[in-house]
């Protein structure tokens, strides 16, 4: 069964709102607010945790946790710069991307009552961008995975950016992804597309092989600002913004995503557990989250902001 989980407009001001200062890490925002959207729908006089299917709704194939009403937009949609990124997860096989990266939009777009969106980022598994080493990414020997995948309760309390050690892929395979995302440039769904820690020589080979180029490569200086030379001149050349960011390439490890919906202090309830019996039982695996933001183009206010992650559970 799929699993939806939303955060819903984190900027609405309501008393389930929390808000972040901007350079927060992205996962750390997500799972607080994936928490505080939890706990607004499970408001209940009894101290103990409602059931699940008090504040959760269910079709034949998905769960919504919590149950989800759309959030449209108030102004005209030209009044808005509506940017989404996409994160594909580690150990996901990337024949699923087509039906995911159309789901995540088609989401979105039905949460701001919207027709389109001006750009789409996506960022791929496996890649990091190292400022300090310019030339990182010419290496065509990947890091070797991890022995182990293990998230731990302390991880997730301390907000560290859970990036998953896995190797990047190849460029044929990000191609693949790439030409999905041309069908809905193509289509009038997205304006812009863009992609996500890409050096010098990663980027050459891959715009190769695109029909549509991305306009935005974004980039994570996690400890310093200093963009790579080559990168730079690289990307004014074919006209490809540079743009910063501070999200996570693993945003939402499988352990993670089992405490925030676990029966412990910290969870939800929707999972079975001690003195949960009614929960649901079986494996949860991430399959991605998608990012969304509106802003006012001329206030530069920031309207409607959220995330929606999507998971699988087999029992």
């Amino acid at each position: 069964m799929k699993l939806i989980l939303s955060t819903s407009n984190t900027m609405s001001g309501g008393p389930s709102v929390i808000r972040r200062p901007f350079f927060e890490k992205s996962n750390t925002e997500l799972i607080s607010s994936l928490r505080a959207n939890f706990a607004a729908h499970q408001s209940s006089p009894t101290p103990s945790k409602p059931n699940y299917k008090s504040w959760t709704s269910q079709t034949d194939s998905a769960l919504y946790i919590p149950t989800h009403t759309p959030s449209p937009l108030t102004e005209p949609r030209e009044s808005y710069d509506i940017t989404v990124k996409l994160f594909y997860l580690p150990n996901i096989p990337a024949d699923r991307r087509c039906a995911q990266t159309r789901e995540a939009i088609e989401l979105v777009l039905k949460e701001l009552g919207t027709s389109s969106v001006d750009l789409l980022i996506v960022s791929f598994p496996g890649i990091s961008f190292d400022a300090d080493d310019g030339d990182s990414d010419f290496d065509d020997d990947p890091p070797s995975a991890p022995t182990s995948t293990s998230t731990s309760t302390s991880d997730v309390a301390s907000g560290d950016c859970l990036d998953a050690e896995v190797p990047p892929e190849d460029i044929e395979t990000m191609i693949t992804t790439w030409r999905t995302l041309e069908k809905l440039h193509a289509e009038g769904l997205v304006s812009k597309l863009g992609i996500a820690e890409f050096g010098a020589s990663r980027l050459s080979k891959f715009l190769e092989q695109t029909e549509i180029k991305p306009s935005v490569n974004q980039i994570n200086v996690r400890d310093c600002c200093v963009v790579p030379k080559p990168l730079i001149l690289y990307a004014r050349k074919q006209q490809i913004e540079l743009l910063t960011h501070n999200d996570c390439t693993n945003i939402l490890p499988r352990g993670t995503l089992r405490q925030i919906l676990g029966s412990g202090e910290d969870g939800s309830g929707v999972l079975a557990g001690e003195g949960n019996e009614e929960g649901f039982r079986g494996d949860v695996e991430p399959q991605w989250v998608v990012k969304y933001t509106a802003v006012v183009k001329d206030r530069g206010v920031v309207e409607s902001k959220g995330y929606f992650a999507v998971a699988e559970l087999r029992e």
